[in-house]
């Protein structure tokens, strides 16, 4: 029979481990930019530097927003190199990288003098002005504003971060979201709110004349939706951005074109070919990977997902096609 004593030591020598077996284990807490790194390293083969800088300067702006305040003024932030110039002495081309746009390089404009509901406030930055057509960001908090007076420009924007509502002037809501495409036609009147910060690249046209017809103008969102190949045809022949791409598969669907402004998206297969005299256009990248050469000078610039590019009319050069490619356009007549 085994003694008391002997039976007290093994309880006292087993317990230390069974304290540790059900005991509940500490968790490091990690921030949402670490594990969102962490997972889209989990998908490659090639762990450490895999993070496109797009995302990861989105998961970083999400861990930022976490940490600060809901409205706060930017954070000081690195120089970043300006964009390209549009000039003829340089590539006859604006190109910048979504970098170029990240919320720490905008210039805060301060709150909105007129609002009822929430504390707008703005930000923003351009990328380049001819005068007629430029192009830039814009970043605003939560709030709301009636917009009495009619918009001077057509201005087209792609949705890069946000929820927000356009109205009409006869009470017409129209709500957008992450990856829309937002027309608002010359000579609009209605109402913005902001429901949650938006962030969006936007081209404005500064065409002379209101050319919306009927009583009412009206905002349009095309839904990220609507990009999908189904909603394309083969414009191969008569290309909208670059007149004809010979040989190489393109497709895209125009779904604005009033006056001197169209609005569409575009897609390609890999392939080359030369531009003689492109349209004067902007576009936003969405996928794939492209080059385009300037023929004055041979310059090529590499354009990659989250993107922008201007280029003025008359431009003459070469597209080569890298991987299969998507971006939104505006083209300004």
């Amino acid at each position: 029979m085994v003694s008391s004593a002997v039976t007290t030591a093994a309880i006292a020598a087993i317990t230390p481990l069974v304290a540790t077996a059900f005991s509940p284990q500490v968790q490091v807490a990690r921030p949402s930019t670490t594990l969102g790194a962490s997972y889209l390293e989990s998908l490659s083969e090639t762990p450490g530097n895999v993070v496109p800088t797009q995302y990861k300067n989105y998961l970083d702006s999400l861990a930022s927003a976490q940490a600060a305040p809901a409205v706060a003024a930017p954070a000081a932030a690195a120089p970043v190199a300006a964009a390209e110039s549009t000039s003829s002495e340089s590539t006859g081309f604006c190109h910048v990288p979504f970098e170029y746009f990240h919320f720490d390089n905008l210039a805060s404009k301060g709150p909105r003098p007129v609002c009822d509901w929430g504390t707008p406030q703005d930000w923003s930055r351009k990328l380049a002005d001819d005068g007629v057509f430029r192009a830039g960001t814009w970043y605003c908090s939560e709030g709301g504003w009636e917009s009495p007076n009619g918009k001077g420009v057509t201005e087209v924007f792609y949705m890069v971060e946000g929820h927000g509502m356009l109205g009409d002037s006869d009470g017409t809501k129209h709500y957008f979201g992450p990856g829309d495409m937002v027309i608002i036609p010359k000579g609009h009147t209605g109402r913005w709110d902001v429901n949650t910060p938006i962030h969006k690249v936007w081209a404005v046209n500064a065409h002379e004349n209101v050319e919306e017809s009927g009583p009412i103008i009206r905002v349009q969102v095309d839904h990220y939706k609507d990009f999908s190949p189904e909603c394309l045809t083969d414009t191969s022949a008569n290309d909208p951005l670059y007149g004809n791409t010979g040989s190489v598969a393109s497709a895209s669907s125009t779904f604005y074109d009033v006056g001197p402004t169209k609005v569409g998206v575009w897609t390609s297969e890999p392939g080359s070919f030369e531009v003689a005299s492109g349209v004067r256009q902007w576009f936003h990248m969405l996928e794939g990977t492209m080059f385009i050469t300037d023929s004055s000078d041979g310059t090529s610039k590499r354009c990659v997902a989250g993107d922008t590019v201007m280029l003025p009319a008359g431009w003459s050069g070469y597209v080569d096609v890298v991987e299969p490619t998507k971006k939104v356009f505006t083209v300004a007549l």
